[in-house]
């Protein structure tokens, strides 16, 4: 059996709350134990850094892909199960994706909303049907689910838009709801 492979995307800093890294960890080390690869952004920095370094100690196997440009940036950790080295960012998220049979979203900043966005347009378009999470550590995705439903409410989406979305509080319920999904 092929094992599954889950897309983390999540920010190269820790932020301002150590619930972050808290929930980082958890969801690295549920990664490997349910036996799944984690794909993520090849960085050893902030929450980046926790859920590769958290599922690399829990025995998990790890597949990053980093951008040159951001190799010394992100310190690109190289002593992962696999470790991609791409041109640019757009060869860099494509990678990542065509590798993952879902996608979690921890918090994080402008980058991983670029990510979490476009896999949710592909999704929109029909270009794929992978389960998207949103985990929603302490409320930090509100404001985006706030836009998101502001966007539908104002008629620039279709309600089931908010469909592909699954929004989940902290890593072990990210986990059941992939459990289910992937299964």
């Amino acid at each position: 059996m092929i094992a599954k492979s889950v897309c983390v995307y999540c920010g190269s800093r820790s932020g301002a709350i150590p619930a972050y890294a808290r929930e980082a960890e958890a969801l690295g080390r549920a990664i490997a134990a349910q036996g799944w690869q984690l794909v993520y952004g090849a960085g050893d920095v902030g929450l980046m850094g926790i859920v590769a370094r958290t599922a690399q100690a829990a025995g998990g196997d790890t597949f990053g892909v980093i951008p040159e440009h951001l190799v010394r940036r992100e310190v690109g950790k190289s002593d992962l199960t696999s470790y991609v080295v791409t041109e640019t960012m757009h060869e860099r998220k494509k990678v990542m994706f065509m590798n993952a049979h879902a996608v979690v979203v921890l918090p994080g900043g402008a980058g991983s909303l670029d990510e979490f966005f476009e896999v949710v347009t592909w999704a929109q378009l029909g270009l794929h049907h992978k389960p998207i999470l949103l985990v929603n550590v302490a409320g930090y995705w509100d404001p985006l689910i706030g836009l998101i439903d502001h966007v539908i409410a104002q008629g620039f989406a279709d309600a089931s838009l908010r469909g592909l979305i699954t929004v989940v509080p902290d890593a072990a319920a990210a986990i059941a709801s992939l459990g289910t999904a992937l299964a």
